[in-house]
């Protein structure tokens, strides 16, 4: 079992918790003059980070997802919460055309991002990729049925969903906030809130101990995608995390990172991502988009 502890430390003008989830430093920051309210809403964020993280990991043995995942082509029925979750990811693989999937987390049986120059041979992607495809799986709300070897694997959007419900959370305890797990943010609380959060980007190979930008987040969501941490460098070239499940193989030409700021946390999830997954026309599409982004390709 996770450690699953709480720490909070006052500072100059707001209080400061943290903890650990979905594999990521959590970290909550809460304007209020109240002691308890802020160890209220610490407490609230936590618990609910823990709880979706219980429901939808792709780790746990006893939940919903290996549920499904163990379903070997039978039918598995799914409450309203899981329901929502699958529609959004179809409605993401749709808007993609093809290229965001949650079906494609089997792929991760071949390929291995440890920053080392080992990539997977050609037949054996191919032959995981028959088991890839969202287009393969019957959903009528709420009864789904995967193909005998296929699964799911939510990891794409969990984070960010579950930030928001944080924030929301939050924001019934304190005057204002900013939920931050692993670098996926959302504020919540009053939107005139004063002065914004200062929010730092790190600059990629740096393991987060340098940030290169600073970006004034007083409301809505942030969420960065990009290939800091989890990648292949072979005869000089960068093979990024984020995969094609079209091909089974890394997107061509997508940028180092892709930041986006929109009115919650999973709608900036989905653009980062998106965009990541149009390689050499992340730029065009965000900018189709109407939204702030920042896009770094060194």
């Amino acid at each position: 079992m996770p450690n699953r502890t709480t720490t909070m430390t006052r500072m100059r003008d707001h209080w400061r918790g943290q903890f650990r989830a979905m594999a990521s430093p959590c970290e909550v920051l809460l304007r209020t003059n109240d002691a308890q309210q802020a160890e209220a809403a610490l407490s609230a964020v936590a618990a609910e980070a823990w709880r979706i993280e219980d429901k939808f990991s792709r780790y746990r043995t006893n939940n919903v997802v290996a549920a499904i995942n163990d379903s070997n082509g039978a039918t598995v029925a799914v409450d309203d919460e899981t329901a929502n979750l699958i529609d959004f990811a179809t409605a993401l693989h749709e808007l993609s055309e093809g290229r965001f999937d949650i079906s494609s987390g089997v792929l991760r049986r071949a390929w291995q991002f440890d920053g080392s120059d080992r990539l997977p041979d050609e037949q054996t992607v191919a032959d995981i990729l028959s088991c890839v495809g969202w287009n393969k799986v019957l959903w009528q709300r709420p009864d789904l049925t995967l193909q005998p070897g296929m699964q799911i694997d939510f990891g794409g959007i969990g984070k960010e969903y579950a930030v928001d419900r944080a924030a929301a959370l939050a924001a019934d305890l304190v005057t204002h906030c900013l939920i931050n797990f692993g670098g996926d943010l959302a504020t919540g609380g009053a939107s005139d809130a004063s002065p914004a959060w200062q929010v730092g980007v790190e600059t990629p190979d740096s393991a987060g101990r340098r940030a290169d930008r600073l970006i004034r987040l007083s409301r809505g969501g942030l969420a960065t995608s990009g290939d800091a941490r989890r990648f292949l460098l072979k005869d000089g070239k960068r093979y990024s995390h984020i995969l094609n499940p079209l091909t089974g193989w890394p997107i061509e030409q997508a940028p180092r990172s892709v930041t986006v700021a929109a009115d919650t946390c999973t709608q900036a999830g989905m653009l980062a991502t998106l965009a990541m997954l149009q390689g050499p026309e992340a730029e065009s599409f965000l900018e189709a988009q109407s939204v702030q982004y920042w896009c770094r390709r060194s």
